[in-house]
């Protein structure tokens, strides 16, 4: 302290104790830092007590509760929430978290604080992707997310759309059963199927016919393993997330894994490009494609799309519509399964409806309750995304009485709100009825049930999700009865990831239940 004193004297005596004595200015100069010392104290702790993070576990240092972080993060969050309560918050490396685990602080942070929390968290294996950050997912809210946004619902996920391209989604969906029929007696993959079905649905919409007929199974093939291989690093918890100081060190390859992914992707995404750009189409309806190519020639001044923008749509596409839906198909079918009686009253409703004469057609599904219901409490059991798409705070912002700070992760947990027990009635029983009578919808406006999210960000495909989810199942289960391989077990456990998936897939054999061959033609 005295030297201090000292210091702030010899700064100070020019100006100011030149009249005084130095052992007088020396205690001046003391009593002055005494001051400021306890000046700076209080406002810290005043500002301690005014901005408290939510309670949670204290991890260890520098390391934060990154050592006991579990693989199946959404049932941690869930077991930290009982103990701490539904808004938490933990160190990850040198990341802030807050986890949300109840309807009202869920409706705080999607509805009441909406657009503070309406950016999102770019994780690092992405930055690996040239045009990482001009896409739908992850481009921070403002102008240019509001543009492609717009650009999606308009001209690919619109009602309009999906109206339209119906034939395709149709041809593809016979295509599936045809191949299933072929395959009775044996066993079949239904999640891949599934898969294949929905990639073929898309790129159909995204670009045509683009590809010759030769090649679109050997491009469905490659796009099914770069799907797979970009959701699993996206997924995979990444210590340069954690520790962004060190991002450049790339200590688990990830982002290197990424660099020799997405290449691949850009080769087929420049060729069709290519092609694209060397065909005049007159008189001819446009694909997406089509379409973003045109709006990127007429370049709006105010939020032009580029070429980084085409090639991050395609790529959102692809991967977004593709995995979450059909995991989700196969989760429905594996339920079904378990419990074969729900099964057959949704046989019944479908012959009653359909009938056996004829093949489903999506003109069908407004007319299938029971249906319905079944997919939302897929939705509510096993939601694709399980955390949602972690949310960054533009500002600090209070929510339930504590402080989320700027810039932190904030984890909304569905998979939790959907199984809590003070909400839903038996929650971990798979019981479509309590969706009848019109209970429960996707809009995002109940905060009990937000499989697709909520507010702003929440997902933009769920109209084209709900339709590919019910004429795809309605398919499966109107066309065959499925049975299990001779000795084997059902098993519904999950696995985390970005899209959460069954742990062991989903393997059955398809038994024909219509009038003749001619109906799986």
């Amino acid at each position: 302290m005295v030297l201090i004193s000292q210091f702030l004297f010899q700064n100070l005596s020019k100006s100011v104790c030149n009249a005084y004595e130095e052992e007088y200015a020396i205690v001046l100069c003391t009593f002055i830092f005494i001051i400021i010392v306890s000046l700076y104290t209080w406002l810290v702790l005043i500002k301690r007590n005014q901005y408290q993070l939510p309670p949670g576990p204290k991890g260890l240092p520098i390391v934060g509760s990154l050592p006991f972080l579990d693989p199946e993060i959404h049932c941690y969050f869930a077991n930290l929430a009982k103990s701490y309560g539904p808004i938490l918050s933990l160190k990850l490396g040198k990341v802030t978290c807050v986890v949300i685990s109840s309807p009202g602080l869920a409706h705080e942070v999607l509805k009441d604080h909406d657009v503070t929390f309406a950016n999102r968290e770019i994780p690092d294996a992405s930055r690996a992707i040239e045009y990482c950050g001009h896409d739908i997912a992850f481009t921070n809210y403002g102008p240019e997310w509001q543009m492609l946004r717009k650009v999606c619902v308009h001209h690919m996920l619109g009602n309009t759309t999906l109206v339209a391209s119906y034939n395709l989604r149709r041809r593809e969906m016979r295509s599936t059963i045809g191949y299933l029929y072929s395959q009775k007696g044996s066993s079949v993959n239904i999640g891949e199927q599934m898969f294949l079905t929905l990639l073929n649905v898309i790129t159909s919409m995204l670009w045509g016919d683009t590809i010759q007929v030769e090649e679109r199974e050997q491009v469905g093939t490659e796009f099914r393993q770069l799907v797979a291989e970009v959701t699993e690093l996206l997924g995979k918890p990444n210590l340069s997330d954690f520790f962004p100081g060190l991002a450049w060190l790339d200590l688990q390859g990830i982002r290197k894994k990424m660099a020799m992914v997405i290449p691949r992707f850009d080769n087929i995404f420049d060729k069709l490009i290519g092609q694209r750009l060397g065909i005049e189409q007159f008189g001819v309806e446009k694909d997406f494609l089509q379409v973003l190519l045109q709006l990127k020639n007429e370049r709006d001044p105010k939020t032009p799309l580029t070429m980084h923008h085409v090639k991050a749509l395609l790529l959102d596409m692809v991967v977004g519509g593709t995995d979450t839906t059909s995991s989700t198909v196969e989760f429905a079918m594996a339920e079904l399964m378990n419990k074969p009686m729900l099964m057959k009253k949704a046989q019944q409703e479908l012959d009653t409806v359909v009938g056996s004469d004829t093949i489903v057609e999506e003109s069908h599904i407004p007319k299938l309750p029971y249906l319905h219901a079944i997919v939302k409490e897929v939705l509510r059991l096993h939601p694709a995304l399980p955390l949602l798409i972690p949310h960054r705070p533009s500002e600090s912002c209070v929510v339930g009485g504590y402080t989320v700070p700027e810039g932190a992760r904030v984890f909304v947990n569905a998979w939790a709100i959907h199984r809590d027990a003070t909400i839903w009635k038996k929650p971990l029983e798979f019981h479509p009825e309590r969706f009848l009578n019109g209970n429960g919808d996707y809009s995002g406006k109940n905060f009990n049930y937000i499989p697709f999210g909520s507010g702003r960000r929440m997902c933009a495909g769920m109209a084209m999700a709900e339709r590919m989810v019910m004429h795809s199942l309605a398919s499966l289960l109107h066309s065959f009865d499925w049975e299990l391989p001779a000795g084997e077990n059902l098993d519904l456990s999950e696995k985390f990831g970005i899209v959460m998936k069954k742990r062991i897939p989903l393997v059955a054999s398809p038994i024909p239940r219509l009038s003749g061959p001619a109906m799986y033609k």
